[in-house]
């Protein structure tokens, strides 16, 4: 699949199969994660992959999930992520910069997973004390973002809508996301 193809495909999907996500898969997401670009080339990002099923359920307990749409966006049983990547910072190689090295990072594992079937989405609302300890995450290390990972239980469609941000499910449990259309975003040469 062309780059291009998958970055206008890729949508967040919240409900999964529960067919398991091959060790070698989730080992290529972290390597395209990690060569992610960042800056001065701190490389500040360690990851952990969370696939065994009891630490995927204590880590589903302690996440938030699409709060437009919540609790129907939240993943009932049979419908939670096989698979989990957490992005951590190492705040020692941390720069003022960090954000866009989380964001080229989390992006990257998107798109490769986009294209192997699998589809995820960033979360930021975890309870991160919990998190630490059931992950036993040492101090140094701050939890940032988390990517629930499956093989996709629903479509997502991208719909061009400069009224509202708000996505929504229809009754085919389908997600659909608002977009502002390209002509209201875009500008050459001058605002």
């Amino acid at each position: 699949m062309d780059v291009i193809e998958i970055i206008k495909q890729r949508r967040s999907i919240r409900k999964f199969k529960q067919d398991p996500i091959d060790d070698e898969i989730l080992k290529e997401l972290v390597d395209c994660a990690k060569l992610a670009p960042c800056a001065s080339n701190k490389q500040p990002l360690e990851f952990i992959v969370v696939k065994d099923k009891e630490i995927c359920d204590k880590v589903f307990e302690n996440l938030g999930w699409a709060s437009y749409i919540s609790p129907k966006g939240t993943p009932k049983e049979g419908e939670k992520p096989t698979a989990y990547i957490f992005i951590l910072v190492n705040k020692h190689r941390a720069t003022k910069w960090i954000g866009h090295d989380i964001g080229a990072a989390f992006e990257n594992i998107l798109l490769a997973a986009w294209s192997k079937g699998i589809g995820g989405c960033p979360i930021v609302t975890i309870n991160r004390e919990n998190v630490r300890k059931i992950l036993n995450v040492p101090d140094g290390y701050e939890i940032d973002t988390v990517i629930p990972l499956g093989y996709k239980g629903h479509e997502s469609f991208a719909e061009d809508n400069d009224e509202t941000v708000k996505y929504y499910i229809d009754e085919n449990s389908n997600f659909h996301v608002p977009k502002r259309p390209l002509e209201k975003v875009i500008h050459f040469d001058k605002f």
